[in-house]
């Protein structure tokens, strides 16, 4: 791992300074804050990170999000390629409190050290007081807005312009430090800034205060936000108001995070040799220099040939089948039309995957590597509404990190970044987004969606969805964009999150270690869609040996459906769970809590909202309600 302290690069020790490559895709990833044992740093824009990441492909991601490959993020020998900055920049001593930038603080340590300890060490990569001999803490409080821009809290500013006596102008030589209040006051009122140069002090009571900045830009108008971007070492002009914030606050950074199935025909084995090859990663390399699309297009012309025959070479195959192949991966189409909505983009994407789990898609021949499914006789489970069960022995997921947002959450469910506050994690001529992939296994069980439209047309069914609706047009993201819930997304949900916790059980994984995907689409062209698919998300420290496949065969399946639809029937929490009309974020489930329905947000698409256990097995009053109720 690496630090950028403006252009120069500082090597930090690979033990201490570790995250694993799926926590630099989501909770560490560009723009967000890392918390290490020695200091808080930043992870910087893939720009900034070294080139050894491991290219990972997926034909369908990048064609919808218009780049050349994904870039996972590589370690050898402890020498890894993410890139950090130091953020933030203040940092205080515990023991004589002084506090001030990091840059203050490491010109006191090339002064105070020895010539021999400042050439092996001249950036001081643990922050340290010479004269305390203690480690320096970073400031706990920083500044954000709503157009994904971060900086430090204006310490100088508020010590001054807040200061309860002393000077209200910025002193000449402003020299702070972090003192406990005279009076025992709890919380941010016992914290108070002074400057020992002019004495003037302030508590943070009213730091937190949403309009606080506004209110202090009436007297100063230098408390607009900064347009600070400390991941891309530069800032930009901002219109907006910044809000402080506790560093570690969930609202700080939400990632951006695109997933995708790698299907055939780009799962074939032929496919991955030829993306594995070293002529084809030259090819990627030599295009990536072109910038003008029609030179590329000129150069692809040319070259064609040429390059066809070297990866032919290379894996020994088909000069044919690598020609088609070649030039359908580089084929720069976009897979989204201009008149395509946010859903109907996400239906399309679902549906390719859908009819490749239902074994409805045409397939080449080919052997995958990826991919490998055994169909069931469905005759064996017994089980009501259920027409298809697929065992899926393999299958490998690429999860991308496009962009990030501050104090408000993206909306998920749009595969593209263009939307209010979500800010690009790349520069637009970067030709490859931060991803990395699991390979798993998971069943894919499909039901019958006439069975469910007929249950979902009941009154009482329909009377009990308008109470979510209403509640999501109440929330936060219900006021941002517009979205179809039904009773057979609801249905499907819950069903989906009772088996996985049922799972955990049965096959050994945890239930962070499993999750959902579904599959909830009418399209105007054929009959509607009704499955989901459950499978192994972490492919790291459990692995994926079979466990859940084994689950989903005759003799084993329909026990544990049906022990998942019975544990269903009754919550710890009963009656008040039953009967809520609003819990969860938002109120966005009704009988759904942590006792019953609810899993770790990892393992859910929906961030553990739109559930209800009534849909599955009814309520005390209207036990009819439920689709499994017989069951």
């Amino acid at each position: 791992m690496t630090m950028k302290m403006k252009k120069e690069v500082v090597r930090l020790n690979s033990v201490t300074h570790s995250v694993r490559c799926a926590q630099s895709i989501l909770q560490y990833g560009v723009g967000a804050m890392v918390d290490f044992p020695d200091q808080t740093l930043m992870t910087a824009a893939p720009e900034y990170w070294e080139k050894r990441v491991v290219k990972i492909h997926d034909e369908r991601l990048e064609k919808l999000l218009g780049v050349e490959y994904f870039g996972m993020p590589f370690g050898e020998d402890r020498d890894w390629s993410i890139a950090y900055v130091r953020f933030p920049e203040w940092y205080f001593c515990p023991k004589c409190r002084l506090f001030q930038p990091i840059k203050k603080w490491v010109e006191e340590y090339r002064r105070g050290v020895t010539s021999k300890r400042r050439e092996m060490d001249p950036h001081m990569r643990r922050p340290q007081c010479l004269g305390c001999r203690k480690e320096l803490v970073p400031a706990r409080i920083v500044t954000v807005c709503e157009n994904g821009h971060i900086d430090d809290f204006p310490w100088v500013a508020w010590a001054h312009h807040k200061a309860v006596s002393g000077c209200k102008e910025i002193c000449s030589n402003p020299i702070l430090r972090i003192e406990t209040g005279a009076i025992a006051a709890a919380g941010l009122e016992g914290i108070v800034v002074k400057c020992t140069n002019c004495k003037s002090s302030a508590n943070l009571r009213d730091a937190f205060n949403k309009d606080v900045f506004q209110e202090m830009a009436k007297k100063d108008g230098t408390y607009r936000c900064s347009g600070n971007m400390p991941w891309k070492n530069k800032s930009e002009h901002c219109d907006k108001y910044p809000r402080a914030i506790q560093r570690g606050a969930s609202s700080v950074y939400y990632p951006k995070v695109v997933s995708s199935l790698v299907i055939p025909p780009y799962s074939e084995k032929l496919t991955a040799q030829i993306e594995n090859s070293i002529q084809f990663n030259k090819v990627l390399d030599f295009l990536s220099e072109f910038d003008d699309e029609e030179e590329r297009e000129t150069q692809k012309e040319k070259r064609i040939e040429k390059w066809v025959k070297e990866i032919a070479e290379e894996i020994s195959a088909d000069i044919a089948t690598v020609k088609e192949i070649l030039i359908r991966k580089l084929t720069r189409e976009n897979e989204r039309e201009n008149t395509d909505s946010t859903e109907q983009l996400v239906s399309k994407y679902r549906l390719q995957e859908y009819d490749a789990l239902s074994g409805r898609a045409s397939s080449s021949g080919l052997p995958d590597s990826d991919f490998v499914l055994e169909e069931t006789n469905i005759k064996k489970y017994d089980i009501p509404a259920i027409k298809k069960i697929v065992l899926v022995h393999k299958i490998r997921e690429v999860r991308a990190l496009t962009g990030f947002s501050r104090i408000n959450p993206p909306n998920l469910h749009d595969l593209t970044n263009i939307q209010p506050g979500v800010v690009s994690v790349k520069e637009p001529k970067t030709k490859w987004f931060p991803a990395y992939e699991v390979r798993g296994e998971g069943i894919f069980i499909d039901f019958d969606n006439e069975a469910i439209e007929q249950w979902a047309q009941q009154p009482a069914v329909i009377k009990r969805l308008e109470i979510m609706k209403d509640n999501f047009e109440k929330s936060y993201q219900g006021k941002l964009y517009a979205r179809t819930i039904t009773p057979k997304f609801v249905l499907l949900h819950t069903i989906s999150h009772l088996l996985i916790r049922q799972l955990s059980f049965e096959c050994g994984y945890t239930a962070a270690s499993l999750r959902e995907r579904l599959y909830c689409i009418d399209p105007k062209d054929r009959d509607g869609i009704a499955a989901i698919l459950i499978y192994t998300a972490s492919g790291d420290s459990e692995g994926t040996l079979g466990g859940v496949v084994r689950q989903g065969y005759w003799d084993c399946f329909p026990r544990i459906f049906r022990k998942a639809i019975d544990f269903g029937r009754l919550c710890s929490n009963d009656p008040v769970c039953i009967t809520s009309v609003g819990q969860g974020r938002d109120a966005l489930n009704l009988a759904a809590c942590h006792a019953c329905g609810l899993l770790p947000d990892t393992s859910c698409e929906e961030f553990n909202v739109f559930l209800d256990r009534a849909f599955v097995v009814g309520t005390f009053d209207e036990p009819d309600l439920g689709f499994y109720r017989e069951l």
